[in-house]
């Protein structure tokens, strides 16, 4: 997508952010909650964000139906993520590299507040039981 973005790149990146996020009055409660060993995660999202951007392929999951498990994850929530992930990809990469992180990062918050929240008057998007149906 980019040709300053790395893995080196993206593990600054994701280590910066999550750096952030467990500082933060907002979002440090609700990660703390959830994640014991921040390691692994830390290495997921660094799989994650290769997978988004370098197209590696190495994450396996599905990240919509572990957040919509989220009882305490609130619309405004994602703002500040967004917020905070905007400041580390500016520290951490090139301006043109941030500029693709925070396009993803932008698109991929506006598929979690629709899959959680749905649109207003409508709610969440449905899935049936076991997630969203796969397509061939």
């Amino acid at each position: 997508m980019h040709p300053d973005i790395d893995e080196t790149v993206i593990e600054a990146l994701v280590r910066d952010f999550y750096g952030k996020v467990r500082a933060d009055d907002d979002l440090g409660p609700i990660f703390d909650s959830k994640i014991e060993d921040w390691e692994p995660h830390l290495r997921t999202m660094m799989d994650f964000w290769s997978s988004v951007t370098l197209m590696t392929g190495r994450f396996k999951g599905n990240p919509m139906m572990k957040h919509r498990l989220l009882r305490d994850v609130e619309p405004a929530h994602f703002d500040r993520w967004l917020s905070l992930f905007g400041e580390s990809a500016r520290n951490v990469a090139s301006p043109g590299a941030a500029a693709v992180f925070i396009a993803c990062a932008e698109r991929i918050a506006g598929s979690f507040k629709l899959g959680m929240f749905g649109v207003p008057g409508l709610g969440p998007m449905a899935f049936p039981p076991g997630g969203p149906a796969q397509t061939n």
